[in-house]
């Protein structure tokens, strides 16, 4: 479990891509706070900490990882979002993101403003059917609140203290992402559908209990 808040920014060192792909990332601050077998979030996707050496952390990704992420585009001497799991009693100043990409999606176009940024991304439908406006969403690993949603796409307001210490700041347009919407609106579809539709939670047993 992360927070979508980015401790640093990793540079792509090794890259094979196989069967299992082999990443190996530079990192100055999250090295000192990882042991094998430990989560780290490379641009939003979770990776198991494989081996650690002088200044750089590898890790494996199988398949179905490389599949559902932008991992595959990365190339040696990309920079990369870290960020090491949640540990209990710590503070949790983005949201809840588990690192489980849920879709890829592209910058269409970057609008600068005098004190922020506007990204507008596309996204696939079946991603954006979990994207509201004014909810939260994590981009490369990144906890962002979502200002509007179309029919193809959203868009960000990002300040910039988080385009410096983040590779949103880097991004141009064409460029894929990794997205992991907020788990809460997930599960509410769930319980309301139920198994076999059955389910106790009700759209008007949530508008009684003063959730909608």
């Amino acid at each position: 479990m992360f927070t979508g808040l980015i401790e640093e920014i990793g540079t792509v060192k090794k890259l094979a891509v196989g069967t299992v792909a082999r990443l190996v990332v530079a990192s100055d601050k999250v090295i000192h706070d990882v042991a094998l077998g430990d989560s780290v979030a490379v641009n939003g996707v979770c990776l198991t900490v494989t081996s650690i050496g002088s200044g750089e952390i590898s890790f494996d990704a199988v398949p179905e990882t490389l599949s559902r992420s932008a991992l595959k585009d990365l190339r040696v001497g990309g920079k990369v979002n870290l960020e090491g799991s949640l540990r209990a009693g710590e503070m949790i100043g983005g949201h809840f993101v588990q690192g489980h990409i849920d879709g890829v999606g592209v910058l269409k176009s970057v609008k600068s403003l005098s004190d922020s940024a506007i990204f507008e991304f596309s996204a696939p439908a079946e991603v954006l059917h979990y994207i509201v406006e004014k909810g939260s969403i994590a981009i490369d690993g990144i906890s962002l609140t979502v200002v509007s949603v179309g029919d193809s796409g959203f868009t960000i307001a990002v300040i910039p203290h988080t385009l410096s210490v983040t590779t949103l700041g880097l991004r141009r347009p064409g460029d894929k992402v990794n997205l992991e919407t907020d788990i809460i609106g997930k599960y509410v579809e769930k319980f309301l559908a139920g198994k076999r539709g059955q389910s106790g939670v009700t759209e008007n047993l949530l508008r009684d209990a003063g959730f909608m």
